[in-house]
Protein backbone atom coordinates (compact mmCIF):
# COMPACT_ATOMS: atom_id res chain seq x y z
CA UNK A 1 0.00 0.00 0.00
CA UNK A 2 2.93 2.03 -0.22
CA UNK A 3 2.11 3.40 -3.24
CA UNK A 4 -1.48 4.63 -2.72
CA UNK A 5 0.26 6.47 0.94
CA UNK A 6 2.61 8.34 -2.04
CA UNK A 7 0.18 9.12 -4.41
CA UNK A 8 -2.04 10.61 -1.63
CA UNK A 9 0.91 12.14 0.09
CA UNK A 10 1.47 14.00 -3.39
CA UNK A 11 -2.02 15.35 -3.84
CA UNK A 12 -1.90 16.62 -0.21
CA UNK A 13 1.10 18.61 -0.93
CA UNK A 14 -0.71 20.29 -4.02
CA UNK A 15 -3.53 21.38 -1.95
CA UNK A 16 -4.37 24.17 0.19
CA UNK A 17 -5.83 21.77 3.13
CA UNK A 18 -6.04 18.07 3.12
CA UNK A 19 -7.28 18.45 7.09
CA UNK A 20 -7.19 20.97 9.38
CA UNK A 21 -2.81 19.87 9.60
CA UNK A 22 -2.56 16.73 8.11
CA UNK A 23 0.94 16.57 6.30
CA UNK A 24 1.47 20.57 6.78
CA UNK A 25 5.36 20.04 6.14
CA UNK A 26 7.95 18.06 4.39
CA UNK A 27 9.18 16.63 8.06
CA UNK A 28 6.03 14.87 8.63
CA UNK A 29 5.45 14.20 5.33
CA UNK A 30 8.40 12.32 5.55
CA UNK A 31 7.35 10.18 8.65
CA UNK A 32 3.32 10.08 9.12
CA UNK A 33 3.78 7.93 11.89
CA UNK A 34 4.61 11.84 14.03
CA UNK A 35 2.40 13.89 11.75
CA UNK A 36 -0.98 15.15 13.75
CA UNK A 37 -3.82 15.00 11.81
CA UNK A 38 -6.32 16.60 14.62
CA UNK A 39 -7.18 17.15 18.09
CA UNK A 40 -10.15 17.47 19.51
CA UNK A 41 -10.88 18.90 23.26
CA UNK A 42 -14.53 19.01 25.21
CA UNK A 43 -16.42 18.49 28.34
CA UNK A 44 -18.19 15.26 29.22
CA UNK A 45 -21.73 15.67 29.34
CA UNK A 46 -21.59 14.93 32.93
CA UNK A 47 -19.42 17.53 33.76
CA UNK A 48 -16.54 15.83 35.37
CA UNK A 49 -13.84 14.62 32.55
CA UNK A 50 -12.08 16.22 30.23
CA UNK A 51 -12.21 14.50 26.42
CA UNK A 52 -9.33 14.50 24.01
CA UNK A 53 -8.40 13.17 20.68
CA UNK A 54 -5.58 12.86 18.73
CA UNK A 55 -5.25 11.55 15.26
CA UNK A 56 -2.06 10.41 13.66
CA UNK A 57 -1.71 10.55 9.66
CA UNK A 58 0.50 7.52 9.59
CA UNK A 59 -0.98 3.99 10.58
CA UNK A 60 1.08 2.94 13.28
CA UNK A 61 3.05 4.73 16.17
CA UNK A 62 6.43 5.66 16.84
CA UNK A 63 8.20 3.54 19.38
CA UNK A 64 10.87 6.56 19.64
CA UNK A 65 8.39 9.52 19.90
CA UNK A 66 6.75 10.80 22.70
CA UNK A 67 2.88 12.30 21.83
CA UNK A 68 1.43 14.85 24.08
CA UNK A 69 -1.49 17.04 24.88
CA UNK A 70 -0.35 20.01 26.95
CA UNK A 71 -3.24 21.46 29.11
CA UNK A 72 -2.97 24.90 30.37
CA UNK A 73 -5.49 26.15 33.00
CA UNK A 74 -6.73 29.34 34.34
CA UNK A 75 -9.36 31.17 36.05
CA UNK A 76 -10.74 33.26 32.96
CA UNK A 77 -9.68 33.67 28.98
CA UNK A 78 -7.07 34.10 28.29
CA UNK A 79 -5.49 33.90 31.43
CA UNK A 80 -3.96 30.77 32.75
CA UNK A 81 -1.46 29.87 35.31
CA UNK A 82 -0.74 25.91 35.25
CA UNK A 83 -0.03 23.45 33.02
CA UNK A 84 -0.55 19.75 33.20
CA UNK A 85 1.23 17.58 30.54
CA UNK A 86 -0.19 14.50 29.02
CA UNK A 87 3.12 12.42 27.58
CA UNK A 88 2.53 8.96 26.30
CA UNK A 89 5.12 6.27 24.29
CA UNK A 90 4.16 3.49 22.73
CA UNK A 91 6.41 0.64 22.00
CA UNK A 92 4.15 -1.10 19.59
CA UNK A 93 0.14 -0.62 18.94
CA UNK A 94 -0.39 -2.88 21.65
CA UNK A 95 1.81 -1.21 24.69
CA UNK A 96 1.14 2.33 25.87
CA UNK A 97 3.17 3.86 28.42
CA UNK A 98 1.16 7.33 29.50
CA UNK A 99 2.16 9.91 32.23
CA UNK A 100 -0.80 12.81 33.01
CA UNK A 101 0.86 14.76 35.05
CA UNK A 102 3.39 13.76 37.88
CA UNK A 103 1.21 10.92 39.81
CA UNK A 104 -1.37 8.98 37.19
CA UNK A 105 -0.05 7.07 34.91
CA UNK A 106 -1.94 4.28 32.29
CA UNK A 107 0.07 1.26 30.91
CA UNK A 108 -0.56 -1.73 29.25
CA UNK A 109 -2.62 -2.71 25.85
CA UNK A 110 -4.69 0.21 24.72
CA UNK A 111 -6.14 -1.33 21.45
CA UNK A 112 -9.53 -2.47 23.04
CA UNK A 113 -12.47 0.04 22.19
CA UNK A 114 -13.26 -0.23 25.89
CA UNK A 115 -9.92 1.62 26.54
CA UNK A 116 -7.55 1.17 29.24
CA UNK A 117 -8.02 2.51 32.79
CA UNK A 118 -5.44 3.83 34.91
CA UNK A 119 -4.95 2.18 38.66
CA UNK A 120 -7.06 5.25 40.19
CA UNK A 121 -9.68 4.82 37.55
CA UNK A 122 -9.36 8.44 37.27
CA UNK A 123 -8.38 8.55 33.17
CA UNK A 124 -9.09 5.94 30.09
CA UNK A 125 -6.84 5.65 26.98
CA UNK A 126 -7.68 4.20 23.49
CA UNK A 127 -4.64 3.64 20.97
CA UNK A 128 -5.18 2.38 17.31
CA UNK A 129 -7.23 2.53 14.21
CA UNK A 130 -10.34 4.68 13.69
CA UNK A 131 -12.32 6.39 11.21
CA UNK A 132 -11.03 10.26 10.90
CA UNK A 133 -13.79 12.56 12.18
CA UNK A 134 -12.81 15.82 10.31
CA UNK A 135 -14.71 16.68 7.02
CA UNK A 136 -13.42 18.62 4.03
CA UNK A 137 -14.08 19.69 0.76
CA UNK A 138 -10.30 19.31 -0.30
CA UNK A 139 -10.51 19.36 -3.66
CA UNK A 140 -13.53 22.33 -3.91
CA UNK A 141 -10.99 24.19 -2.01
CA UNK A 142 -8.03 24.37 -4.08
CA UNK A 143 -10.32 24.86 -6.74
CA UNK A 144 -11.18 27.92 -4.97
CA UNK A 145 -7.89 28.92 -3.80
CA UNK A 146 -6.62 28.43 -7.63
CA UNK A 147 -9.22 30.81 -8.47
CA UNK A 148 -8.81 33.55 -6.15
CA UNK A 149 -4.43 32.97 -6.56
CA UNK A 150 -5.53 33.71 -10.75
CA UNK A 151 -7.37 36.27 -10.14
CA UNK A 152 -5.31 38.38 -8.14
CA UNK A 153 -2.39 37.96 -10.49
CA UNK A 154 -5.10 39.43 -13.04
CA UNK A 155 -4.37 42.31 -10.56
CA UNK A 156 -7.21 42.71 -8.30
CA UNK A 157 -7.04 46.30 -6.47
CA UNK A 158 -6.50 45.86 -2.54
CA UNK A 159 -6.75 47.91 0.07
CA UNK A 160 -4.23 49.51 2.04
CA UNK A 161 -4.84 46.65 4.74
CA UNK A 162 -3.83 44.59 1.71
CA UNK A 163 -7.56 43.04 1.78
CA UNK A 164 -8.90 41.98 -2.31
CA UNK A 165 -11.47 44.15 -3.56
CA UNK A 166 -12.97 40.99 -5.45
CA UNK A 167 -16.06 41.82 -8.06
CA UNK A 168 -19.31 40.27 -7.25
CA UNK A 169 -18.65 38.27 -9.77
CA UNK A 170 -15.31 37.20 -9.14
CA UNK A 171 -16.46 36.58 -5.13
CA UNK A 172 -19.14 34.61 -6.75
CA UNK A 173 -17.25 32.64 -8.85
CA UNK A 174 -14.89 31.61 -6.17
CA UNK A 175 -17.36 30.66 -3.80
CA UNK A 176 -19.33 28.70 -5.96
CA UNK A 177 -15.84 26.66 -6.74
CA UNK A 178 -15.51 26.12 -2.74
CA UNK A 179 -19.13 24.15 -2.55
CA UNK A 180 -18.05 21.94 -5.25
CA UNK A 181 -16.27 18.67 -6.19
CA UNK A 182 -14.78 18.49 -9.84
CA UNK A 183 -17.71 20.45 -10.62
CA UNK A 184 -20.11 18.37 -9.15
CA UNK A 185 -21.72 17.86 -5.54
CA UNK A 186 -19.26 18.78 -2.99
CA UNK A 187 -17.47 15.26 -1.26
CA UNK A 188 -15.28 14.97 1.32
CA UNK A 189 -11.92 14.29 0.57
CA UNK A 190 -11.26 12.46 3.91
CA UNK A 191 -13.80 9.60 3.45
CA UNK A 192 -12.83 6.44 4.68
CA UNK A 193 -9.18 7.92 6.07
CA UNK A 194 -8.28 5.66 9.32
CA UNK A 195 -5.63 7.19 10.93
CA UNK A 196 -4.20 6.01 14.19
CA UNK A 197 -5.72 7.85 17.12
CA UNK A 198 -5.39 8.73 20.54
CA UNK A 199 -8.59 9.13 22.75
CA UNK A 200 -8.29 10.52 26.72
CA UNK A 201 -10.93 10.79 28.65
CA UNK A 202 -9.22 12.20 32.38
CA UNK A 203 -11.19 13.70 35.12
CA UNK A 204 -10.92 17.27 35.20
CA UNK A 205 -9.31 17.33 38.56
CA UNK A 206 -6.15 16.08 36.58
CA UNK A 207 -6.11 18.45 34.30
CA UNK A 208 -8.00 22.09 36.43
CA UNK A 209 -5.70 23.37 38.69
CA UNK A 210 -5.17 26.71 37.43
CA UNK A 211 -9.44 27.38 37.01
CA UNK A 212 -11.82 25.64 34.48
CA UNK A 213 -10.37 27.75 31.42
CA UNK A 214 -8.55 24.68 29.93
CA UNK A 215 -6.14 25.98 26.87
CA UNK A 216 -5.20 22.89 24.77
CA UNK A 217 -2.49 21.91 22.11
CA UNK A 218 -0.77 19.02 21.13
CA UNK A 219 2.79 17.84 19.63
CA UNK A 220 4.71 15.25 18.69
CA UNK A 221 8.43 15.07 19.38
CA UNK A 222 11.74 12.48 18.75
CA UNK A 223 14.52 12.97 20.23
CA UNK A 224 13.12 15.79 22.50
CA UNK A 225 13.04 17.55 19.00
CA UNK A 226 9.58 18.91 17.92
CA UNK A 227 7.90 17.71 14.98
CA UNK A 228 4.45 18.67 14.50
CA UNK A 229 2.33 20.52 16.92
CA UNK A 230 -1.30 21.82 17.07
CA UNK A 231 -4.19 23.24 18.60
CA UNK A 232 -7.01 24.48 16.70
CA UNK A 233 -8.23 23.86 12.93
CA UNK A 234 -6.38 24.57 10.06
CA UNK A 235 -4.12 27.69 11.49
CA UNK A 236 -0.52 26.14 11.15
CA UNK A 237 -1.67 24.51 7.82
CA UNK A 238 -4.21 27.17 6.48
CA UNK A 239 -2.86 30.62 7.76
CA UNK A 240 1.26 30.57 6.78
CA UNK A 241 2.29 31.76 3.78
CA UNK A 242 -1.52 31.53 2.55
CA UNK A 243 -1.74 31.68 -1.25
CA UNK A 244 2.35 32.34 -1.74
CA UNK A 245 4.86 29.50 -2.82
CA UNK A 246 5.33 26.19 -1.91
CA UNK A 247 9.09 26.75 -0.66
CA UNK A 248 7.96 30.17 1.62
CA UNK A 249 5.07 28.18 2.91
CA UNK A 250 7.11 24.77 4.05
CA UNK A 251 10.10 27.38 5.60
CA UNK A 252 7.25 28.91 7.82
CA UNK A 253 5.65 25.55 8.80
CA UNK A 254 8.64 23.80 9.99
CA UNK A 255 9.56 26.63 11.86
CA UNK A 256 6.18 27.14 13.41
CA UNK A 257 6.19 23.25 14.22
CA UNK A 258 9.24 23.85 16.02
CA UNK A 259 7.78 26.67 18.37
CA UNK A 260 5.31 27.04 21.06
CA UNK A 261 2.29 28.89 21.82
CA UNK A 262 4.74 30.97 24.08
CA UNK A 263 6.94 31.73 21.25
CA UNK A 264 5.09 31.72 18.40
CA UNK A 265 4.62 35.88 18.64
CA UNK A 266 7.30 35.60 15.35
CA UNK A 267 4.29 34.59 12.77
CA UNK A 268 1.89 37.13 13.28
CA UNK A 269 3.02 39.29 10.73
CA UNK A 270 2.82 36.71 8.13
CA UNK A 271 -1.00 35.20 9.91
CA UNK A 272 -2.08 38.92 9.24
CA UNK A 273 -1.26 39.14 5.82
CA UNK A 274 -3.13 35.43 4.80
CA UNK A 275 -5.99 36.78 7.11
CA UNK A 276 -5.98 40.52 4.70
CA UNK A 277 -6.64 37.69 2.17
CA UNK A 278 -9.65 35.79 4.02
CA UNK A 279 -10.97 39.18 4.96
CA UNK A 280 -12.04 40.04 1.33
CA UNK A 281 -13.69 36.17 0.56
CA UNK A 282 -16.93 37.46 0.94
CA UNK A 283 -16.68 40.34 -1.20
CA UNK A 284 -16.32 42.66 2.01
CA UNK A 285 -13.47 43.95 3.56
CA UNK A 286 -13.57 44.62 7.01
CA UNK A 287 -15.93 42.12 8.64
CA UNK A 288 -13.67 40.04 9.93
CA UNK A 289 -13.37 38.72 13.72
CA UNK A 290 -11.38 40.82 16.27
CA UNK A 291 -10.84 43.59 13.16
CA UNK A 292 -9.45 46.56 14.52
CA UNK A 293 -11.13 49.47 12.57
CA UNK A 294 -9.21 52.05 14.75
CA UNK A 295 -5.43 50.75 13.75
CA UNK A 296 -3.47 51.97 11.07
CA UNK A 297 -4.28 49.39 7.82
CA UNK A 298 -0.57 47.99 9.00
CA UNK A 299 -2.38 46.69 12.39
CA UNK A 300 -5.67 45.88 10.90
CA UNK A 301 -5.47 41.97 11.27
CA UNK A 302 -3.16 42.08 14.35
CA UNK A 303 -5.18 41.62 17.32
CA UNK A 304 -6.99 38.43 15.16
CA UNK A 305 -3.40 36.98 14.06
CA UNK A 306 -1.99 37.51 17.51
CA UNK A 307 -4.72 35.08 19.18
CA UNK A 308 -4.36 32.50 16.40
CA UNK A 309 -0.40 32.54 16.94
CA UNK A 310 -1.07 31.46 20.04
CA UNK A 311 -2.73 28.04 18.12
CA UNK A 312 -4.49 26.68 21.90
CA UNK A 313 -7.49 25.21 21.79
CA UNK A 314 -10.05 26.45 24.78
CA UNK A 315 -12.45 24.59 26.64
CA UNK A 316 -14.88 26.24 29.32
CA UNK A 317 -14.91 22.76 31.30
CA UNK A 318 -17.56 25.04 33.52
CA UNK A 319 -19.71 24.05 31.05
CA UNK A 320 -21.64 20.88 29.66
CA UNK A 321 -22.92 22.27 26.23
CA UNK A 322 -20.44 22.44 23.62
CA UNK A 323 -21.53 23.68 20.30
CA UNK A 324 -19.43 26.16 19.00
CA UNK A 325 -15.80 26.20 17.94
CA UNK A 326 -14.45 29.58 19.40
CA UNK A 327 -17.00 29.73 21.99
CA UNK A 328 -14.37 30.80 24.67
CA UNK A 329 -13.13 33.14 22.83
CA UNK A 330 -16.27 34.75 20.99
CA UNK A 331 -17.74 35.21 24.86
CA UNK A 332 -14.84 37.84 25.67
CA UNK A 333 -15.41 39.78 23.09
CA UNK A 334 -17.99 42.82 23.03
CA UNK A 335 -21.55 41.05 21.78
CA UNK A 336 -20.61 37.67 23.08
CA UNK A 337 -22.77 36.90 25.90
CA UNK A 338 -24.86 34.14 23.74
CA UNK A 339 -21.54 31.80 23.92
CA UNK A 340 -21.03 32.29 27.72
CA UNK A 341 -22.46 28.90 28.58
CA UNK A 342 -21.11 26.50 25.73
CA UNK A 343 -17.92 25.10 26.50
CA UNK A 344 -15.82 26.01 23.23
CA UNK A 345 -12.90 23.20 22.24
CA UNK A 346 -13.83 21.23 19.17
CA UNK A 347 -16.08 18.04 19.32
CA UNK A 348 -15.96 15.60 17.21
CA UNK A 349 -19.15 16.58 15.13
CA UNK A 350 -18.00 20.52 14.77
CA UNK A 351 -18.15 21.87 11.19
CA UNK A 352 -14.77 22.92 11.58
CA UNK A 353 -13.39 24.11 8.69
CA UNK A 354 -16.61 26.06 7.52
CA UNK A 355 -16.73 28.15 10.83
CA UNK A 356 -13.36 28.74 11.07
CA UNK A 357 -13.41 30.62 7.17
CA UNK A 358 -16.13 32.05 8.21
CA UNK A 359 -15.28 34.01 10.84
CA UNK A 360 -11.86 34.56 9.11
CA UNK A 361 -14.01 35.91 5.81
CA UNK A 362 -17.24 37.73 7.92
CA UNK A 363 -16.93 37.66 11.48
CA UNK A 364 -19.84 34.97 11.24
CA UNK A 365 -20.03 31.40 11.75
CA UNK A 366 -21.62 30.33 8.29
CA UNK A 367 -20.73 32.52 5.28
CA UNK A 368 -18.76 30.70 3.92
CA UNK A 369 -19.03 26.18 3.16
CA UNK A 370 -16.94 23.85 1.58
CA UNK A 371 -20.25 21.78 0.71
CA UNK A 372 -19.84 19.12 3.21
CA UNK A 373 -21.15 19.53 6.67
CA UNK A 374 -21.01 16.48 8.20
CA UNK A 375 -18.79 13.21 8.49
CA UNK A 376 -20.02 9.72 6.58
CA UNK A 377 -19.55 8.21 9.40
CA UNK A 378 -21.56 8.36 12.78
CA UNK A 379 -19.04 8.99 15.86
CA UNK A 380 -19.90 9.81 19.40
CA UNK A 381 -18.89 12.72 21.60
CA UNK A 382 -20.75 11.00 25.04
CA UNK A 383 -19.35 6.94 24.26
CA UNK A 384 -15.73 6.30 24.36
CA UNK A 385 -13.81 6.00 22.24
CA UNK A 386 -15.93 8.09 20.45
CA UNK A 387 -14.28 7.97 17.29
CA UNK A 388 -16.02 5.09 15.16
CA UNK A 389 -14.31 1.78 14.36
CA UNK A 390 -12.95 1.82 10.29
CA UNK A 391 -14.88 0.50 7.93
CA UNK A 392 -12.59 -2.41 7.08
CA UNK A 393 -13.82 -2.14 3.46
CA UNK A 394 -12.23 1.31 3.15
CA UNK A 395 -8.69 0.87 5.67
CA UNK A 396 -6.81 0.14 2.37
CA UNK A 397 -4.00 2.44 3.72
CA UNK A 398 -2.74 -0.02 6.46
Amino acid sequence: MKRIRLALAALCLSTAALASDHLDSPRVVADPRVDIGDIYAWTSTDGRRLNLAMTIVGHVFDKDAEYAFHIDSGPRFPDTTARTDIVCRFASMAQADCLIGRDEAIQGDPSRPAGLLSASGRSRLFAGLRDDPFFNNVKGSRDAFDLATATLKQGVPRDAAGCPAWTPTQTAAILDRWRHTDGGPARNFLAGWTPAAIVLSVDLSLVDRGGPVLAVWADTTVDDVRIDRMGRPLTGNGLLAHLGNDEAADAYKLAYNAATPETADAFVPVIARSLALYDGYDGQCGNQLMIDHAAPPAARYTPLARLLADDRLWVDSASTTCTQLFAVELAALTGGDRWRKDCGGRTLHYDAVNVYRSLLASGTNDAITDGVRADDRQHSDAVFPFLAAPNDAKAAYR
